[in-house]
């Protein structure tokens, strides 16, 4: 990926919200939605501490705001960049917004559902599927999970 890049500024983007997600007792999950063109239209980071929402992860909150500056909840052609796999719920939502690609980070083998534990983004039987591109920045975003969680142990 080079500086140009609108996935790698993307994904270097979810890493700094991620990181803030942690600081502030949250899981280290951080998102961004990037618009046909490759511009930034919604990001967010787990929120469920702060919240007290079950629903409030970075994924959907990114989706919340991208729907919102794009002003429909379909997001056909838009791209979802996240640091870690999404689980099931997320992946449902990605699905309902129709995001095209979604490019992730760490996977994660006990919840994700993009192809770990489950590949509910490309199941056949749905009616909408969504490219994915795992693995991206992986190192980095497993850092800040581990980091996180060996704090808390």
């Amino acid at each position: 990926m080079t500086a140009a890049d609108p996935i790698a500024a993307a994904m270097t983007r979810a890493l700094a919200l991620a990181a803030d997600a942690g600081a502030a007792g949250d899981v280290p999950v951080g998102a961004v939605v990037l618009d046909p063109s490759g511009r930034m239209t919604g990001e967010g980071r787990n929120l469920r501490e702060q919240t007290h929402d079950p629903t409030a992860h970075a994924e959907v909150v990114a989706l919340r705001a991208a729907a919102e500056a794009h002003g429909s909840w379909n997001l056909e052609g838009h791209t979802l960049v996240v640091t870690l796999e999404p689980c099931v719920m997320c992946a449902g939502a990605i699905l309902q917004a129709r995001v095209g690609r979604v490019v992730f980070g760490a996977w994660d083998d006990k919840a994700g559902a993009a192809g770990s534990m489950y590949d509910v983004l490309r199941d056949r039987r749905l009616p909408y599927r969504a490219e994915v591109v795992g693995g991206v920045e992986a190192d980095a975003a497993t850092a800040l999970l581990r980091e996180f969680f060996e704090q808390r142990r």
